[in-house]
């Protein structure tokens, strides 16, 4: 299923960035399960920032010295919006008869489309 419908993972600016100077050192971000981070020296780097899962915060929401930061959601909403890539990414799932082929699910209505 094309995730991010055809848009290439090096145009969509999303990964974590490391603020050397609150990071604590715990280690906690060497738990991500895309091995995102590498530890280099006496810290951790963002070694392979396009491994990240787009729109996963997990990281930054754990980590101990609230070091790790990523872009702000709304624009990476904005570019979903902008690529049709939520559109793109329903019928993906529709001609995969994950979704039914027609009509809404509960409480769908067009505007969710640019606002989920």
């Amino acid at each position: 299923m094309p995730w991010f419908a055809g848009v290439p993972r090096e145009q969509i600016h999303w990964h974590p960035t490391v603020d050397e100077k609150k990071c604590v050192r715990c280690g906690l971000c060497m738990n991500c399960g895309r091995k995102v981070y590498e530890w280099q020296g006496e810290a951790p780097v963002v070694a392979r920032p396009r491994e990240c899962v787009v729109g996963c915060t997990t990281c930054a929401n754990l980590c101990r010295g609230a070091a790790i930061s990523f872009p702000p959601l709304a624009a990476l909403r904005a570019f979903y919006r902008e690529r049709k890539v939520w559109d793109a990414v329903k019928q993906a799932l529709r001609d995969e008869g994950i979704l039914p082929a027609s009509g809404r699910s509960d409480g769908e209505t067009e505007s969710n489309d640019d606002e989920s």
